[in-house]
């Protein structure tokens, strides 16, 4: 069985720093890509940063490029998002996401690419 856990968030002002940590557990993370969404209230949730499986791609939405990095650890079999100069924007709850295909190299922004999700982590950035 696969379980995902977030921790890492919290309450920021803007222009502030938070780190993301998505732990794994049931399987290594070492042959999957990873995803991090987010779900502001009110709106659907959208994806914020992917990672391929052998980390070589990250990719990530347009509105987070240059200010968050997402990266992955093996040994730890642990999944980090990084998120610097944050905006009020970022308020949400932040998931992460595995996908359980092999290898897969799919839209890794997409979020029904992904079969495991993890219960969510909030963060607010305040003004």
């Amino acid at each position: 069985q696969v379980q995902l856990v977030e921790s890492g968030g919290g309450s920021v002002q803007a222009g502030g720093s938070l780190r993301l940590s998505c732990a794994a557990s049931g399987r290594s993370i070492s042959s999957y890509p990873m995803g991090w969404f987010r779900q502001a209230p009110g709106k659907e949730r959208e994806p914020v940063a992917a990672i391929s499986w052998s980390g070589g791609g990250t990719y990530y939405a347009d509105s987070v490029k240059g200010r968050f990095t997402i990266s992955r650890d093996s040994a730890k079999n642990t999944v980090y998002l990084q998120m610097n100069s944050m905006k009020p924007e970022d308020t949400a709850v932040y998931y992460c996401a595995m996908e359980q295909t092999k290898y897969y190299s799919g839209n890794l922004l997409n979020e029904y690419e992904y079969d495991y999700w993890g219960q969510g982590t909030q963060v607010t950035v305040s003004s």
